[in-house]
């Protein structure tokens, strides 16, 4: 009974000592494995709080993405508008290029047809001269005429004669033919005026003086007509008319060079075949 007790006590101290280098190895390994728990719980926090980093980026850039994908259709839509703009520009300046080549040709339409008029004034005004110095010359002989019949009034036996007068019709064809050349330089020059400012006015109402008259000639060719009112009757340079028949309007007139007893008055191409000779004219104020 002793033998058996001798034998089970170093079984039982070296199953004690096992035990014990059991406990301790699973102690160390125990403590091994909560340091190593800690560890990874670092690790988990430390990669939660990346996540959350990451996730905040993440949203900030999709922000910032949204923000330049608007921004980019902002400018899409701008860049649209601008070729819009600038089409439209083009079209404009294509238009006004060939707006300044009609001008163009026009002006040197306008030019061509000043130096045609300047050209028949110069020899109207030519024939006017001549036809001056052949009135001179007709005067000098009525003059001298005058004289001559002066002194035959009494005659050799002291019986008077008849008085004689030098009719002064003799000369008038010659004053009729000058003065006609005048007047008609007077036109040419005043249609030349009036072709050559084609300009659009604003037309503003009047109201009638009460002075009236008439047309006497209508020329087509220069749009301008002759009414039987003058300086006689204080028409002046620039005054405005009234033309009407049967008392409905037709339309204006403006006095463009006055003689004592009728003047020349231009008008807009759109009477050219309404207005007629005897249309009434009556002058306009403001």
């Amino acid at each position: 009974m002793y033998r058996k007790g001798l034998i089970l006590l170093p079984v039982l101290i070296v199953l004690f000592i096992i035990s014990l280098s059991a406990a301790g190895g699973v102690f160390y390994l125990y403590q091994k494995e909560c340091a190593q728990n800690v560890k990874l719980q670092g690790q988990i926090v430390e990669l939660e709080n990346r996540q959350r980093l990451t996730i905040g980026q993440l949203e900030e850039s999709k922000k910032i993405a949204t923000d330049l994908e608007l921004k980019l259709q902002e400018a899409k839509s701008r860049m649209d508008s601008l070729a819009g703009e600038l089409t439209v520009e083009k079209s404009a300046h294509a238009e006004t290029s060939n707006k300044l080549e009609q001008f163009k040709a026009d002006l040197s339409k306008q030019k061509s047809l000043r130096e045609d008029l300047e050209n028949r004034l110069n020899q109207v005004q030519d024939d006017s001269k001549q036809i001056k110095e052949q009135i001179k010359i007709m005067q000098q002989q009525k003059v001298a005429l005058e004289k001559k019949i002066k002194n035959l009034e009494i005659g050799a036996d002291g019986v008077e004669l008849g008085k004689v007068v030098v009719n002064p019709e003799v000369l008038q064809p010659a004053n009729d033919a000058a003065q006609a050349q005048l007047k008609i330089a007077d036109k040419k020059i005043n249609a030349t005026d009036a072709k050559a400012s084609k300009v659009a006015k604003n037309q503003q109402p009047f109201l009638a003086k009460g002075l009236e008259g008439k047309v006497m000639i209508v020329n087509k060719e220069f749009n301008f007509v002759v009414i039987n009112l003058g300086s006689k009757d204080k028409v002046s340079v620039g005054d405005e008319f009234l033309v009407s028949r049967a008392d409905k309007p037709i339309g204006d007139l403006k006095i463009e060079k006055v003689h004592e007893f009728m003047s020349a008055a231009g008008f807009g191409a759109e009477l050219k075949d309404l207005i007629k000779e005897n249309d009434k004219v009556t002058q306009k104020i403001k």
